[in-house]
């Protein structure tokens, strides 16, 4: 199966603080170098606490942010540099809050036949047709096209969120947290469309979410993040099941299960390192149970493992 998109070294550092003569007088490091690859028509699911820097990461995916090292290719094609509309022409984004993602003072139509305009260069038959043929996709009716946003509940707003998504005809979907702001009733409802989706347009999703029992039930893969860095990636059935990175298994612990009485989770600490100052070793060397002085000295970095995941730990856990 072919890559849909590979990222080689991608990192984010912001500037923090100005000097008298306007120069950064520290700067704090986002996303740590990240080489990874994604297949078509994968569901790579991207989880970690915040701060970690998911939502950094989608921006860089989509063009939001310009990355501060490394590449980004989308089916070979590299897009670093690349004109915006080219990657909207490829991937594109769907927010966590619905309704403030769509601009209010537009119609749901004027919203829908901006990306058709500006990046295809539709006439107006053609963006009707494309149009209706999204609104059908996604279940909603076309009456709806005269609308405005705040005339919309939650879930229907989600729906028009992924159809001017794909409107654009992007082969790729970086989902933010899809269904974290819907009632639990209609995040089943969106999550089957999003399943259909898949397979109806041949879609590669990014799936990023603090929902582990979410992301577990959607994805192909999954990739643990902390402090920045990929520290677990492997098959969705296998991470959570047998995490083999502690962090991985602090979050696993951490997430509520029905029948199973709260405890505080085994870490030493539940702050994230200073971004400002962060530590020469392991970021998570400080919160593990089973650190050493070799993790509070070196960076560990993602070795393969017998269960078929790999990890950024020089102490992984036993397999389960």
């Amino acid at each position: 199966m072919s890559d849909a998109l590979t990222l080689d070294n991608l990192s984010k550092t912001f500037p923090v603080g100005k000097s008298l003569f306007g120069a950064a007088t520290a700067s704090v490091k986002a996303v740590h170098p990240i080489t990874l690859s994604v297949r078509k028509n994968e569901t790579l699911g991207i989880v970690g606490e915040s701060g970690c820097g998911k939502s950094t990461l989608a921006r860089m995916l989509v063009g939001l942010l310009p990355p501060s090292t490394g590449s980004i290719q989308i089916e070979g094609a590299a897009l670093n540099n690349a004109d915006p509309a080219d990657f909207g022409k490829r991937i594109q984004y769907v927010f966590q809050d619905p309704i403030s993602s769509l601009n209010p003072r537009k119609t749901i139509r004027q919203i829908m036949e901006a990306p058709l305009k500006q990046l295809h260069g539709m006439v107006k038959p053609e963006r009707d047709k494309r149009i209706a043929e999204i609104f059908a996709s996604v279940n909603l009716r076309e009456e709806f096209l005269e609308r405005y946003p705040h005339e919309f509940s939650g879930g229907q707003a989600q729906r028009i969120g992924i159809a001017r998504a794909l409107a654009a005809k992007a082969r790729i979907l970086i989902l933010d947290e899809p269904v974290s702001a819907l009632d639990v009733s209609v995040q089943a409802q969106v999550l089957n469309l999003l399943a259909d989706l898949k397979k109806e347009f041949d879609l590669t999703y990014l799936f990023i979410s603090h929902d582990l029992a979410v992301v577990e039930a959607v994805s192909d893969r999954i990739a643990v993040l902390y402090f920045g860095s990929v520290v677990e990636l492997g098959p969705a059935e296998v991470v959570f099941a047998n995490p083999r990175h502690p962090y991985t298994k602090l979050l696993a612990d951490s997430a509520p299960v029905v029948g199973r009485p709260l405890t505080a989770p085994e870490a030493k600490g539940t702050e994230l390192p200073n971004p400002l100052d962060p530590p020469p070793g392991c970021a998570f060397a400080a919160r593990c149970p089973h650190a050493t002085d070799q993790c509070r000295t070196q960076i560990p970095v993602l070795e393969d493992t017998e269960s078929g995941t790999q990890v950024a730990c020089f102490y992984p856990l036993a397999d389960t």
